[in-house]
């Protein structure tokens, strides 16, 4: 991950690009607010030599599935994280207090590797991605199920396999047409600032396996296909 760590700054230029000039879009949001999220990156460490960017076999992130309930961003596939707290040292402490609280991740065994520039967000906050790797795993869980569905370590190569992945587009009234990269997988759409993020994290560290980008479908269209669980909307909290 050291084409990440040395330069931070790159991740985010590629998400605010994505499927068009989202940087021009960014422009226009307010934040009030700030949050974090936690990217943790389990598996080895050293890299694997037959595998695009030493992608090692037992390499996976750790995701969630919000509760299909809850008021905002219902159903969606998100990394554990949420808005800062008072005390917090933010924005790793953020970043662990809140995985903490939606998968039961201690912070023991946890190494921060970087904390990404902030993303601006239609939801008024401002994101900062903690990147991690997960040296001592230990169980993770669905801890209060009135908020979260959903508990998985994905394994990363599988994850970025060509058959895996697609863009998604969505008409949005008043701003350009959405468009961005997602992935299907083990039942689950993730898209948005989840899919962009993990999407532009792997370009950048040279993960990526060639795969379709012309491979354009309507988000609502595959948000049935994968179980109708997500809310497509613009949320009023942060992006998980």
């Amino acid at each position: 991950m050291r084409a990440i760590t040395d330069d931070v700054s790159v991740v985010n230029e590629k998400v605010l690009a994505r499927g068009g000039d989202r940087a021009r879009i960014a422009d226009g949001f307010v934040a009030t607010r700030s949050a974090a999220v936690l990217v943790l990156f389990g598996g080895s460490f050293a890299a694997a030599a037959d595998h695009p960017g030493g992608v090692p076999a037992d390499a996976d992130i750790l995701l969630t599935e919000r509760a299909s309930t809850m008021r905002t961003h219902g159903g969606q596939i998100a990394f554990p994280g949420g808005a800062r707290d008072p005390g917090d040292d933010y924005p790793v402490g953020t970043a662990l207090r809140e995985a903490w609280e939606e998968t039961g991740v201690t912070a023991d065994g946890v190494d921060i590797l970087a904390a990404l520039p902030r993303f601006p967000v239609p939801s008024g906050f401002e994101v900062t991605p903690v990147l991690a790797h997960w040296s001592r795993p230990t169980e993770v869980r669905v801890v209060d199920e009135g908020e979260t569905a959903r508990v998985t370590r994905v394994n990363l190569r599988e994850l970025l396999s060509p058959e895996h992945r697609l863009q998604v587009s969505r008409e949005i009234p008043g701003m350009p047409t959405y468009k961005g990269p997602a992935f299907v997988y083990d039942g689950m759409l993730v898209w948005g600032f989840t899919g962009g993020l993990i999407a532009a994290i792997a370009e950048t560290a040279g993960w990526d396996v060639p795969w379709d980008r012309d491979d354009v479908r309507p988000l609502e269209e595959m948000i049935a296909e994968t179980g109708g669980r997500q809310v497509s909307g613009f949320a009023v909290e942060p992006p998980r």
